[in-house]
């Protein structure tokens, strides 16, 4: 049996579980709440609340992280729960709006009583909520938010993802000894914190390649015509362009790009990660690259198996959100069971030491400052699917 398929069947085979149906969340909302907090920590239902985009222009994001969420939850609950109960699970679209997340996660903590909270995918609006579960010390997972901001928001805040720092390190040596360029232009989302922190990652680590910066551009998170910006880079005559944006525009800015007459190496971060990526830029996404932190082609048995259930389960391939929601939900097992019970401060104690967890996206540490360290593959797209070219450990 592989060391995947050991931690994760004794974790599910733990300990047998009421049977108390698992919310179903595919229906975006997050059910009423008739539990008190005390019935929720001391017995029953063990309920957890995730807060997704699940609608909106980043949909693709929220939608495949709550489909990993759910399969592990439903996993659990078919295998026995933990500690003798069954997880309800509790779903609130933010509608990839800023704002949305913060009233969200108020209703999940104050109506329903969740013990812990699971999200959300992107930097800004886990920093809105941030703040919120650290006030209630409600332990929150994000599955991906890459932002190192985030878990600086307190001690209850946690993630099962890389941080910007180590992803901007990786593109910075990426574009320098494999693309090998020395002159990059940065086109940036301003509005947006993901966007923001890795184009500063990226810059510090690549000047100290050698290589310039010699243009910066910015557009805002919406933007659908970023010509102006490509014509300034253009005339900057870089290399190769650094775009640490998410798919929706991404895919704009390379068809545009190509449709301007650049054929440059264009490259950015794992928020290109999802299939309207192609859908948008198609046959222009020739010679773009991107860092993420799971490629379902691996030969890894814990790879194979995670995507062999997630495809039983929803007749599609997963993605790297699928599988770190999944990793968020059974980490969050996995500190339950240690703990001993839901109390926060336990709880937090428990996240606090998980150690050498393996899940769908490898193995997961829980450092200081209660990040992930965890390795992150460089993709690239050839013939209208994605290709992985390599994987850099920490």
């Amino acid at each position: 049996m592989t060391p995947f398929k050991n931690r994760i069947t004794a974790l599910l085979l733990g300990l047998a579980g009421l049977c108390v149906a698992c919310n179903d969340p595919s229906s975006g909302g997050g059910g009423g709440g008739t539990n008190t907090t005390s019935g929720a920590q001391s017995g029953g239902e063990i309920r957890v609340g995730e807060y997704a985009s699940l609608t909106g222009k980043e949909a693709a994001f929220g939608q495949s992280s709550h489909k990993g969420t759910q399969l592990a939850i439903e996993q659990l609950n078919a295998n026995g729960g933990v500690l003798g109960r069954q997880f309800k699970l509790l779903t609130e679209d933010t509608q990839s709006k800023q704002g949305e997340s913060a009233t969200v996660v108020k209703k999940l903590i104050s109506r329903d009583n969740v013990v812990a909270v699971l999200g959300e995918v992107a930097s800004g609006r886990s920093l809105e909520a941030g703040p919120i579960c650290q006030a209630n010390k409600i332990p929150m997972i994000s599955p991906s938010s890459t932002n190192p901001t985030v878990t600086e928001k307190g001690d209850y805040i946690f993630r099962v993802c890389f941080t910007d720092e180590f992803q901007g390190k990786v593109l910075a040596a990426f574009g320098h000894k494999n693309l090998k360029i020395t002159r990059v232009a940065i086109l940036e989302d301003a509005a947006a914190p993901y966007s923001a922190g890795l184009a500063t990652y990226f810059r510090t680590h690549y000047k100290t390649t050698g290589g310039q910066i010699v243009a910066e551009q910015r557009y805002s998170s919406g933007d659908k015509d970023f010509k102006a910006q490509l014509t300034a880079i253009k005339a900057a005559n870089p290399q190769g362009i650094f775009v640490p944006g998410y798919y929706t525009e991404v895919g704009l800015i390379v068809l545009q790009a190509r449709q301007l007459g650049i054929d440059l190496p264009i490259f950015g971060g794992d928020g290109w990660e999802a299939p309207q990526l192609i859908e948008i830029a198609g046959e222009s996404l020739k010679n773009t690259f991107y860092s993420t932190h799971f490629f379902p082609g691996a030969n890894d048995p814990g790879v194979q198996e995670f995507v062999k259930k997630f495809q039983a389960r929803y007749n599609e391939v997963p993605d790297a959100m699928a599988a770190l929601g999944y990793d968020s939900a059974l980490v969050l097992a996995d500190a339950i069971k240690r703990a001993g019970g839901t109390e926060g401060p336990k709880l937090r104690e428990a996240l606090a030491a998980t150690k050498n967890f393996v899940g769908a996206t490898g193995s997961t540490t829980i450092d200081e400052k209660r990040n992930a360290t965890k390795g992150a593959v460089i993709i690239t797209v050839e013939n209208g699917k994605f290709k992985h070219l390599e994987t850099v450990t920490p």
